[in-house]
């Protein structure tokens, strides 16, 4: 069995972790080291053209449109949403149909105002999860962050904070997603409780969620395991199937073995795994706060270095690879290659050369005897995963 003392070097550092070999109580910062992302293909010639379309057009945008007073200026947190995976995933969605996807775009971002998805606060939300009803904990076999749901801890009534719960636990789920990561597992284990006996939602509160999940989360869900499916949550299945979008309803896996998908050593003991957790929302709470407080800054930080821009690479804001989209500086690369600054009368060629640089190309040490500019090597594109 996985125990915190066998999962500390992956939990969060200086929060209690549970007594010495007993349960794990925070989040687990990593998958195993031979977790895998599925790989992504490069883009076609017509996708490319469709891409840089996108781009151009939400480069020019100067408002986010709203009804209820909420329009104005990008700010700098759109800005940094609308990563180059971002509007991929918003193509992939619509087929690659550019159109469709700049508006469901700024659809989105006037949802996430409208809706304050970035004002929810962990106060806030904090009592709904009192219960661990819903935990990020550990990663699956190529990578994804897995979101567990257990609607038998369910402890309050339905009202629109269980659904803000849901958004507000999707954001931090993303924000704790490793690098070349795009994609969550979502694990729903629908065992009744001595309080909760029936733990299908409401068909209203089931179509708004997946209609939140399918139009502002597109190409999020890389697969959902669900197990313990009672008669009546299969009712309730097929009364959304109709609302559910083909491709994500093959993502679906129902009452199958999750070590399939999951590591035993990082899957809750709950769900089949070897993972000993024992949620105490007084430590998991803070510690998923803080965890995601650091990968915030460390986001915001990157992105403030690579020019704020729009469109930039999430492999460059997750640290995968050294240069984002905008060409660093000439002196930048000599540090960055542990040498000095060339001399002022070949900063022009070496710009010329820097300005040829391929979108996510990645630093590397040079030896000794090369310049800065010979440790430039060639990473892979950011891999991309199927809807």
């Amino acid at each position: 069995m996985a125990t915190a003392a066998t999962a500390s070097s992956s939990a969060v550092g200086d929060v209690e972790k549970g007594s010495a070999g007993g349960p794990l109580k925070t989040p687990i910062v990593a998958p195993v080291t031979n977790s895998k992302p599925v790989e992504k293909p490069e883009l076609a010639k017509d996708q490319q053209t469709k891409y840089d379309w996108l781009l151009e057009k939400a480069k020019g945008w100067t408002e986010v449109p709203s009804t209820q007073g909420k329009a104005g200026p990008l700010t700098d947190h759109e800005k940094l949403w609308l990563t180059r995976d971002c509007l991929l995933r918003y193509l992939r969605a619509v087929k690659w149909n550019e159109k469709e996807a700049e508006k469901r775009i700024l659809g989105t971002l006037t949802w996430r105002r409208e809706y304050g998805v970035e004002a929810l606060t962990a106060d806030h939300i904090s009592p709904e999860n009192e219960t661990g009803k819903q935990i990020q904990l550990g990663y699956d076999k190529q990578g994804r962050p897995c979101h567990y749901l257990n609607p038998g801890r369910q402890n309050t009534d339905p009202s629109p904070r269980q659904v803000q719960h849901l958004v507000f636990m999707l954001e931090r789920v993303i924000e704790l997603m490793p690098p070349q990561q795009e994609t969550l597992s979502l694990l729903i284990n629908f065992k009744t409780s001595k309080s909760r006996s029936n733990t299908a939602p409401g068909i209203g509160q089931g179509r708004e969620v997946l209609n939140i999940l399918q139009t502002h989360y597109p190409e999020r869900l890389g697969r959902a395991l669900i197990i313990n499916v009672p008669w009546v949550v299969w009712g309730f299945f097929k009364l959304i199937t109709p609302f559910i979008d083909p491709l994500t309803r093959e993502k679906l896996k129902f009452n199958e073995d999750m070590s399939q998908y999951v590591p035993k050593e990082q899957l809750w003991t709950e769900f089949g795994g070897d993972l000993q957790f024992d949620y105490d929302h007084a430590v998991y709470w803070p510690a998923m706060q803080k965890l995601c407080a650091e990968k915030q800054a460390e986001r915001q930080k990157r992105w403030e270095a690579g020019g704020k821009q729009i469109g930039e690479l999430e492999d460059y804001l997750t640290g995968h690879v050294a240069q984002g989209i905008a060409p660093p500086s000439t002196y930048q690369v000599a540090v960055e290659a542990n040498a000095a600054p060339e001399p002022e009368d070949k900063v022009g060629e070496t710009a010329a050369q820097l300005g040829n640089m391929k979108v996510g190309e990645a630093i590397t040490t040079p030896e000794p005897s090369q310049s800065p500019l010979e440790g430039i090597a060639e990473a892979k594109e950011p891999e991309e995963t199927t809807k």
